[in-house]
């Protein structure tokens, strides 16, 4: 199997990868924010699992050649 992916593909790939960036920052900044320990346990969760999806997508991005 070709590891290729068209140019259009890369940037949407790029355009949710800066959304889960985000999202992992801003779960990892509220944790210390919130009071409630069963949101922070959520956001723990959430914090940890954004982080595997950016390194997913970030593996993804860097494996596959763009076509034209």
């Amino acid at each position: 199997m070709e590891h290729k992916m068209a140019l259009h593909e890369r940037l949407e790939l790029q355009e949710v990868l800066s959304f889960k960036n985000l999202c992992l920052t801003k779960a990892a900044i509220m944790q210390g924010l919130v009071g409630c320990e069963e949101l922070k346990g959520i956001l723990v969760i959430d914090a940890e699992k954004g982080k595997a999806h950016v390194e997913q997508l970030t593996n993804l991005l860097q494996s596959r050649e763009v076509v034209s």
